[in-house]
């Protein structure tokens, strides 16, 4: 039986020995999930996403369906053949009032320099157009940032996919574009995790006071939310702080 090795952080790996945790049988059930899903995800052909979507992408929310839809109209105006990490990211960036641009603004990640950043990573306008364009298809690194945001908010214990997990997923992805210019950027995925918790406890405290189910963040309390991020982030960028110290980085450059 072919072996493969899973890499987890300290304390993850200390609770794990800890708790008892039959690794292999975990590991295995849960990649089967993965496979199913991600497999489901390559398939899927993304048009009539304003209708109410079954399958793979049965429980995102209207908002990610209008982000997957200008992902798509972004693939097809650059005649990719399929769509990718950057479309997806560049997608979140156009629809302008979502929850992964409240977390990336609280990282003080501007989505300007988000933009910028992809830009100079896209092919220019002479390659030549493939064969077997499709940019309604999920390319591999998209499908599986898809899949990492379905498990993100699986971990998380909702039951729908926002663009705050989708964010996640790109993220945690790591091969394609858009998780390689936010890493860049500082988005570190175990930061931008607590970032979302954040945000997200920021808008059950809104749904409490509006009575709406998602309430739109009005423009006076983006502020109070984004200090609410920054003041949940601080004593992790305190701690990020110290340790370039330590090694003598030069936090300035």
């Amino acid at each position: 039986m072919p072996k493969i090795n899973v890499y987890l952080p300290d304390e993850l790996a200390e609770a794990v020995k800890l708790a008892g945790v039959p690794v292999s049988a975990v590991c295995q059930r849960a990649l089967e999930q993965a496979v199913r899903r991600v497999t489901a995800i390559r398939e899927t052909v993304l048009t009539d996403l304003d209708d109410e979507p079954t399958g793979a992408l049965a429980h995102f929310t209207a908002r990610t369906r209008t982000v997957l839809t200008l992902a798509v109209e972004r693939a097809e105006s650059a005649g990719a053949a399929r769509l990718g990490t950057a479309h997806l990211l560049a997608a979140l960036l156009d629809e302008g009032d979502n929850l992964a641009l409240h977390v990336l603004g609280a990282l003080e990640i501007e989505p300007k320099q988000v933009a910028r950043d992809l830009a100079r990573r896209q092919p220019g306008d002479h390659r030549p157009v493939p064969a077997d364009t499709d940019p309604s298809r999920f390319d591999g690194p998209a499908a599986n940032a898809v899949e990492l945001a379905v498990t993100e908010a699986i971990g998380l214990g909702h039951n729908y996919v926002g663009c705050e997990h989708l964010l996640l997923g790109l993220v945690g992805e790591p091969d394609g574009a858009a998780g390689q210019v936010l890493r860049a950027l500082g988005a570190d995925p175990k930061l931008v995790r607590r970032a979302v918790s954040a945000a997200l406890a920021g808008y059950v405290h809104l749904r409490a006071q509006t009575g709406q189910d998602r309430p739109a963040v009005p423009a006076d309390a983006r502020q109070e939310l984004a200090a609410v991020l920054r003041a949940e982030l601080a004593p992790v960028t305190r701690r990020i702080a110290r340790l370039e110290e330590h090694l003598g980085l030069d936090t300035e450059s």
